[in-house]
């Protein structure tokens, strides 16, 4: 497997204004935004700009269109890798593979997303998989995190936010909790993605205790059916 293989460059663009999280990831997520718009004044004070992000919570609620959202505010490419696929390529070119991803991100001056980052802790007490070499695999990674240029962001989602190493954890300068949503934000995430529709097909049954992406796909859903319905009536 080789590493165009391993790695998808997203051409997506995600507007900051476009995410539905807390206002402390808001801010958080903004201030580095804003170090790394203005890099090159921040350096002349020696000033070392955050470029590790740890994206954690419930699946479904925003980490990849966060980590999208990011590149997009600053121009950059996201080079984007699930963990799960790269571990169980060819368990001894693991760490050959992690390398060169890194490097692919550091040339382009990339976004690197790292999605599943767990899989590192879980793989490493795994009894199906060669222990050593996820723990050498761990180490490259760790010294890749240690050296990884400012000019470049690293991302990684997990999640399994306790089983990942507590070294690799101790590299990341945030770490952004996402939680599932409540009614209210769930609302608002409804309105938005049924606008589009037809004002007599927006007033469905809403599904709460969902996450963002599980009410989107019940939306999608829900629409492909009315909309063939109607077609179909219409043509008979």
């Amino acid at each position: 497997m080789n590493l165009y293989e391993l790695t998808v460059n997203d051409t997506e663009k995600i507007a900051l204004n476009d995410l539905l999280f807390s206002d402390e990831n808001k801010a958080a997520l903004l201030q580095t935004i804003k170090e790394h718009q203005y890099l090159d004044e921040l350096k002349k004070y020696n000033l070392q700009v955050d470029n590790k992000i740890l994206l954690h919570g419930h699946s479904g609620c925003g980490k990849t269109t966060t980590a999208k959202a990011i590149a997009t505010a600053l121009n950059k490419n996201i080079v984007i890798i699930n963990l799960s696929t790269l571990i169980n390529a060819r368990i001894g070119e693991t760490s050959k593979n992690v390398k060169a991803i890194f490097d692919k991100a550091i040339r382009e001056k990339a976004v690197l997303f790292l999605d599943e980052f767990d899989q590192i802790g879980k793989s490493r007490d795994s009894e199906d998989k060669d222990v050593a070499e996820m723990k050498r695999l761990v180490n490259t990674i760790i010294q890749l995190m240690d050296y990884f240029p400012s000019e470049s962001l690293l991302i990684c989602a997990t999640n399994h936010y306790h089983n990942i190493d507590t070294a690799l954890l101790r590299r990341f300068q945030i770490r952004l909790k996402f939680e599932m949503p409540n009614e209210s934000e769930l609302d608002v995430y409804y309105d938005k993605i049924l606008a589009p529709f037809p004002i007599h097909l927006q007033d469905i049954k809403r599904k709460y205790n969902v996450s963002y992406a599980e009410a989107k796909d019940y939306v999608h859903t829900t629409m492909k059916k009315q909309i063939i319905a109607e077609l179909e009536l219409r043509n008979n």
